[in-house]
């Protein structure tokens, strides 16, 4: 590790510096993350949630046209009579 100099904004640099002492984060650790994060040419979060992303894309859907189709798709009366009651 070395010591890097950067122009931040001040407003900015001081409400990150209060971000990280409440959160107990270590500002250097928080900014050297940020930067792997930018030039990884493939994040690991960012793949993982494009995979979750692709299998809730193809999960089961239930088609309806209205909220009555939804309600007699549930099954559930107890939502269907306080529908037909309003």
């Amino acid at each position: 590790m070395s010591i890097k100099t950067f122009n931040v904004d001040d407003q900015v640099y001081e409400k990150f510096s209060r971000h990280c002492k409440e959160n107990g984060l270590s500002m250097s650790k928080q900014v050297t993350w940020f930067m792997q994060a930018q030039v990884e040419e493939e994040p690991k979060v960012r793949k993982s949630y494009l995979q979750k992303l692709e299998r809730l894309k193809k999960g089961p859907f239930w088609s309806f046209n209205n909220v009555d189709d939804l309600m007699r798709s549930l099954g559930d009366e107890t939502v269907q009579g306080r529908r037909k009651t309003r």
